[in-house]
């Protein structure tokens, strides 16, 4: 009988957890066992005795360890190297930003599973993308966010005492999160336009009912739904009109990502200096080397010189864990279907979709992208 450990997040101001009590109760309608390491899913609002109540062993966490064939979780533990060989591992592993943890659990014989490299262009692996479950509700959290540090008003309101106009919302980037966060700040009454560098973005941007922002740029279509990276003729068109764009907007949301890359400055000093005292900036894609938004910090609320409130938004999702957490864990539960089709794992790496997702097995990284990735810094260092 297989046997499915869940352990408790590691990572700084993680709330969410890997697998749901109801997700749970799925895996031992199948016979697997469910092992929870006590605590896993308490942030979560998620408690152990609604797991002992959904069939599963609440246990210590060396237990779980000790005793699961698959591990899931949602970043890489700090102690992976409890691992053992043969232990499947799923979780958003994020091999592209560091393929040398794919290299050490190749070494260790862990088989490893990251969810971020899904193929999200295949239409049977949509009930297991997690980066568009996990994308959707930071989307949503940044419109609250936003209205939350915004000193006014989000819709047009009209009193005895007067008329107030609705927040001007600029969003920029139409991915899954851009979208959701177009379509919350407009339930909440703000007028919203859109930003993206693809010309099919922009037409989705233009389906919601926001007004789409034209600068002066190509389109940059790349495989997959991402943008390529804009040459640097492109990237300077696109800055000097964002520049002049920006300041004509009460709140901007900024959500642009590269998988395994640097986000692209979108929102420059120059641009956050001419905007309104009392303006919000939103950066989702906020990392400690830098991200759409000059002078963002991961998880921090700065107040510029000029008075416009910055926020570096990374993990936006995992503020909305309860959501968040029941989202992912049906993202696991269809993989998991996928890799036990009849109880047990099976591999085919010729599936195009294990393909992509499957980093290390058998003692080595069979992933191309990261096999690639870890070539390339090799010949660096010598």
């Amino acid at each position: 009988m297989t046997t499915v450990g869940v352990l408790l997040e590691t990572a700084g101001r993680e709330r969410r957890v890997a697998l749901t009590p109801d997700g749970a109760a799925r895996l031992r309608k199948q016979d697997v066992e469910v092992l929870v390491e006590a605590g896993a899913g308490r942030r979560a609002w998620f408690e152990d005795a609604g797991y002992s109540g959904a069939g599963c062993e609440v246990v210590p966490r060396l237990r779980v360890y000790a005793e699961s064939d698959i591990l899931v979780c949602l970043h890489p533990p700090e102690d992976v190297a409890s691992c053992r060989p043969g232990q499947l591992l799923v979780g958003l592993l994020g091999p592209l930003g560091d393929p040398g943890l794919a290299q050490r659990l190749a070494t260790a014989g862990v088989t490893a599973v990251s969810l971020d490299l899904l193929p999200r262009t295949l239409s049977r692996a949509q009930a297991m993308d997690a980066l568009t479950s996990q994308a959707n509700v930071a989307g949503y959290k940044a419109a609250l966010l936003a209205a939350e540090a915004y000193p006014g008003f989000f819709p047009m309101l009209m009193t005895a005492a007067g008329t107030t106009r609705p927040a001007q919302v600029l969003v920029l980037g139409a991915g899954v999160a851009g979208l959701q966060a177009i379509a919350t700040a407009r339930r909440l009454g703000a007028q919203v336009t859109g930003y993206d560098v693809r010309e099919a973005a922009r037409a989705d941007l233009a389906s919601t009912g926001a007004a789409v922002l034209e600068l002066s740029t190509p389109s940059a279509e790349a495989g997959g739904g991402y943008a390529r990276e804009l040459t640097a003729d492109e990237a300077g068109a696109q800055s000097r009109g964002l520049a002049g764009a920006v300041p004509r907007f009460d709140v901007v949301i900024t959500t642009a990502q590269v998988p395994g890359g640097r986000a692209p400055l979108l929102v420059t000093a120059d641009a956050l200096a001419g905007m309104r005292p009392g303006s919000v900036v939103i950066d989702l894609a906020s990392t400690e080397s830098g991200g759409n938004v000059e002078g963002s910090v991961p998880d921090t609320r700065t107040v510029t010189d000029q008075g416009v409130t910055v926020i570096g938004a990374a993990n936006l999702a995992s503020t909305v864990p309860a959501a968040a957490s029941t989202a992912y864990a049906r993202n696991v539960l269809a993989l998991l279907a996928l890799l036990m089709p009849r109880g047990e794992v099976v591999l085919d790496l010729d599936d195009e979709i294990q393909r992509a997702v499957v980093i290390s097995h058998g003692g080595r990284v069979v992933q191309p992208r990261v096999r690639a990735l870890l070539e390339e810094s090799k010949e660096i260092r010598s």
